[in-house]
């Protein structure tokens, strides 16, 4: 369980950080959308690191 809890709490912060939103319209999302967000944000920010 504390697996899922720290997941949770990484995925909010990822994203919140990143655009900036509130923990309820994070927490609002469904879980596959949620991490949608956190793997295209992940994305952009390797395409960045590499320059392109």
């Amino acid at each position: 369980m504390t697996y899922v809890v720290d997941r949770l709490h990484e995925e909010v912060a990822y994203v919140a950080y990143h655009f900036h939103w509130s923990l309820d319209e994070i927490l609002d999302l469904e879980h596959p959308d949620r991490r949608r967000y956190v793997d295209e944000i992940a994305r952009i920010n390797t395409r960045i690191s590499q320059g392109r």
